[in-house]
């Protein structure tokens, strides 16, 4: 890791990331570069910590990475949301089916007189 890190500073690279390192070494390998290095589960010895938003707002179902910390569950939310949205559809078939939707206040209507034009045009009779 050390080498690689010493390759993107030589290389001209400003920053790296370094991921479930242990955190002895990614504290060594922040002293000795010039890089900003950006911590994902390697400890407080590197410049900042980085965790994925999904991880953040425990947007995951099932495995979560042990370096992650959830500071809220988004997982439960989104699966209330996927449940309302079940229902909407589920209500607007049956609507559909039933004659319910669309309502009158859901549709345009023609003025008559152009409704006469328009079938007429259209019935090749003009």
């Amino acid at each position: 890791v050390f080498e690689a890190v010493k390759q993107l500073e030589a290389a001209g690279a400003i920053g790296a990331e370094i991921e479930v390192v242990p955190v002895e070494v990614a504290k060594a390998i922040s002293e000795r570069t010039s890089l900003i290095m950006l911590s994902m589960g390697a400890g407080t010895g590197c410049d900042a910590q980085y965790l994925f938003a999904e991880d953040i707002l425990g947007a995951n179902r099932g495995h979560m990475p042990r370096h992650s910390k959830v500071y809220r569950n988004f997982a439960a939310e989104y699966n209330r949301l996927q449940q309302e949205r079940i229902a909407a559809f589920s209500e607007y078939v049956a609507d559909v089916n039933s004659g319910a939707y669309p309502e009158d206040r859901h549709i345009v209507h023609m003025d008559p007189d152009e409704l006469t034009l328009f079938m007429k045009k259209v019935d090749g009779k003009t």
